[in-house]
């Protein structure tokens, strides 16, 4: 079934935010149906960024159900996920959030890109529903602002660690940014730099831009090559345009590091830029080898039988529908109720079934944006190397 069946699908089916399960099956345990929604990009150049949302979401959601569903309070809920392809169109991103709004779904997954997140806010907030973007604009995160929780490290958090990693290993000093003509990558790219800047290091390059659907990159980056930085960042690069920029570089003889705070695709670098991919950095999944949890990596065993591969970027992906439902186990009355989900939000602690040991889940953000609006997920920065990414270092944000 391709994901637009997938997502047909599942729209025509809903009903409402509870419902009663259906009797036979894994649900014949439930009392109700709980309802999480999606909204983001699942097709186009960014689209790993969404479909690695929502089979992560479908993934866990099985898996839970398969076990008897989730009790919260005295009853036990059925998971279903419901998802709408927002094509990285604003319009189509508000679209979907009133579809979720007319199911009366209060927790919704996404948008994946700053404008998409910033379009639905009006939205979410007159409807009482809490949402789970991947998209960096600090405005979405402090107040008045209090209905969006940011479900990954921000490159104004990634940036610097990255930048400050190589300054110290790989003695860079010299650094350009290329960034596409839209919105998101322009805000990542002026962030990027104003870190940079910050650190020290001399920026070479802050201005040059292509558009989206570009496929020749060699006019725009043989004046950045000329330069010859010591790291050039793709600034906000979908996952679709990182291999034919890494492909150009180094065709014009860029011998440098290259990195990027966006999570990428490692088949989608090999199939594109293959081993002119290597030594590429990013923002990878929320876990490695060696601090995944066994229940992380039945998550990934799961998750690829039934996708057929996996993306490094669902460890990160996976945790927006955990905190969710342990969130609503702390508190039952969240769940019809938001303003509960947030009173709840700022002493929340559970166990984190994804990290060895005694990890926890819990919400952060106060340094970034002065309350708790963050998912504290390990910042993993990866190295891609031979069709894999391998981990480079792994930090926190608080």
């Amino acid at each position: 079934m391709t994901q637009s069946q997938m997502t047909r699908r599942t729209l025509l089916g809903a009903v409402g935010v509870f419902a009663l399960a259906a009797a036979g099956g894994p649900a014949a345990a439930a009392d109700a149906k709980l309802k999480i929604g999606f909204v983001g990009v699942t097709s186009g150049p960014a689209a790993a960024w969404g479909t690695s949302n929502v089979r992560s979401m479908q993934t866990r959601a099985a898996w839970l159900n398969e076990t008897g569903g989730v009790k919260i309070g005295d009853k036990t809920y059925e998971i279903e996920i419901i998802t709408f392809d927002d094509q990285k169109d604003p319009k189509r991103a508000v679209e979907g959030m009133e579809k979720m709004a007319q199911e009366g779904i209060h927790y919704v997954v996404g948008p994946n890109v700053d404008d998409g997140a910033a379009a639905v806010r009006p939205v979410a907030e007159k409807n009482n529903i809490i949402y789970f973007p991947y998209a960096f604009p600090k405005e979405l995160y402090t107040k008045p602002a209090s209905n969006a929780v940011l479900g990954m490290i921000a490159n104004y958090q990634s940036g610097p660690a990255i930048y400050k990693y190589l300054m110290d290993k790989k003695g860079v000093k010299k650094v350009a940014f290329v960034a596409a003509n839209e919105s998101d990558p322009l805000s990542q790219r002026d962030s990027g730099v104003a870190a940079a800047k910050a650190l020290g290091l001399e920026v070479v390059a802050d201005k040059d831009v292509y558009q989206n659907d570009t496929r020749d990159f060699t006019p725009v980056l043989t004046p950045i090559v000329a330069l010859k930085p010591d790291l050039l960042v793709l600034s906000g690069v979908a996952p679709a345009n990182a291999p034919l920029l890494i492909r150009s570089a180094r065709e014009l003889g860029y011998e440098g590091l290259i990195s990027a705070e966006t999570a990428q695709d490692a088949k989608v670098l090999s199939e594109g830029a293959g081993d002119l991919a290597n030594g590429f950095i990013s923002v990878g999944g929320a876990s490695t080898p060696e601090i995944a949890s066994d229940t992380m990596k039945e998550f990934v065993d799961r998750y690829t039988k039934m996708f057929g591969e996996y993306n490094d970027e669902s460890n990160t992906k996976v945790y927006a529908l955990e905190y969710i439902i342990e969130t609503l186990k702390a508190n039952p009355k969240a769940i019809d109720n938001v303003e509960e989900f947030k009173k709840t939000m700022d002493s929340f602690s559970a166990p984190n079934p994804f990290l060895k040991g005694d990890a926890k889940l819990s919400y952060v953000g106060v340094t970034s944006f002065g309350q708790k609006r963050q998912l504290a997920v390990p910042m993993v920065v990866n190295e891609y190397k031979d069709g894999a990414f391998q981990t480079l270092f792994v930090g926190t944000v608080d």
